[in-house]
């Protein structure tokens, strides 16, 4: 079965073809990263119309690089949520358009379903049941992954996602957007004790997390200095953060991991690709005795191969949309 899959919910727009579920034959990515670094962060309304330019030169590139024509597709499948509503609004129209034209079944994916499902591509021996933790710039999850279509919310941020803190604070420390890969290089080598920051705890929710005072205790820490003149270890301040984010997913998913008792945990999206994040959970996986999934770091990101992957899942499941199908900024994981 092969799926054209979409993806545009934030500054990456990416078109796929996957044949049943597991066989990437293409994944066509147009970022955006270069263009919004200017600013700091993404613009929405620039993202929007730069997907709206490359959507289409994007679907043919991923067709002529799978070595299919349009006939030979089964199934169109979308990201609709979550994601900022005016990108996700041109991924899903063009996929109405697309399934319409070619009268093929449209298929909706969930974008953090998306990212989990990553590791179905880079582990072809995974199945559910496991446990997922799921960082990106707009999600902070962990989640009960009990089947391919069927998942339960068990711990979530309560204020900002640890991707975005990573891209404020280095922001604040002028070292480039996004910020993950340039505070993981800034990191190497660095005291990770050099700076005490905090590192949060939810009363009466232990699974879930807070980093909105991380965030701002960089941000403070950086202005003090700046204020007094006072030279920064800029290496050993990334390194404390890196270490508090860390120690803010890593014992929760284990925790979580410990509680199902499934032997296996996986990670997804962007921050998954932070090194401090990675080896924490393969030193905390082999001290457990669980088994440890990550993703190579070509499939931490936005991507449609992802979105082609679960939307195979979610095809055998029944789940279909009709040309009514509509973008959501915000979307319960398990609902779809």
């Amino acid at each position: 079965m092969n799926i054209l899959a979409v993806e545009s919910s934030c500054d990456e727009t990416a078109v796929a073809v996957v044949r049943d579920g597991r066989t990437v034959l293409a994944d066509a990515v147009a970022s955006q990263a270069d263009m919004h670094a200017i600013y700091g962060g993404v613009v929405p309304e620039i993202a929007s119309r730069k997907h709206i330019e490359a959507i289409v030169g994007l679907s043919g590139q991923a067709l002529e690089q799978a070595g299919i024509g349009k006939t030979d597709l089964d199934a169109v499948a979308v990201t609709y949520a979550p994601g900022l509503i005016g990108a996700v609004l041109v991924g899903v129209n063009f996929a109405k358009a697309a399934a319409f034209a070619l009268e093929l079944p449209l298929v909706p994916v969930h974008h953090v379903r998306g990212h989990i499902a990553a590791n179905y591509i880079a582990h072809p021996e995974l199945e559910p049941p496991f446990v997922c933790l799921c960082v990106s710039g707009g999600n902070t999850l962990i989640v009960d992954v009990r089947g391919y279509t069927e998942m339960e919310v068990m711990g979530a941020t309560r204020d900002d996602a640890a991707g975005e803190c990573f891209d404020k604070a280095a922001r604040v420390l002028g070292i480039g957007y996004p910020g993950g890969a340039p505070m993981d290089r800034l990191a190497q080598g660095g005291d990770d004790r050099r700076y005490d920051l905090p590192r949060s705890h939810v009363s009466g929710a232990p699974l879930d997390m807070s980093f909105s005072g991380l965030k701002t205790a960089v941000i403070n820490l950086v202005h003090n200095a700046g204020q007094k003149g006072e030279a920064l270890d800029l290496p050993g301040l990334a390194a404390s953060f890196s270490a508090a984010v860390s120690d803010t997913l890593v014992p929760r998913t284990m925790e979580a991991a410990r509680l199902r008792g499934y032997g296996k945990v996986a990670v997804a999206g962007g921050v998954a690709a932070n090194s401090r994040i990675r080896a924490d959970l393969e030193r905390a996986c082999r001290r457990s005795g669980d088994k440890l999934y990550l993703p190579p770091l070509s499939l931490c990101g936005d991507n449609g191969a992802m979105i082609g992957c679960q939307g195979y899942y979610e095809y055998l499941a029944g789940v279909r949309a009709g040309m009514d199908l509509n973008a959501y900024a915000n979307r319960d994981i398990g609902k779809g």
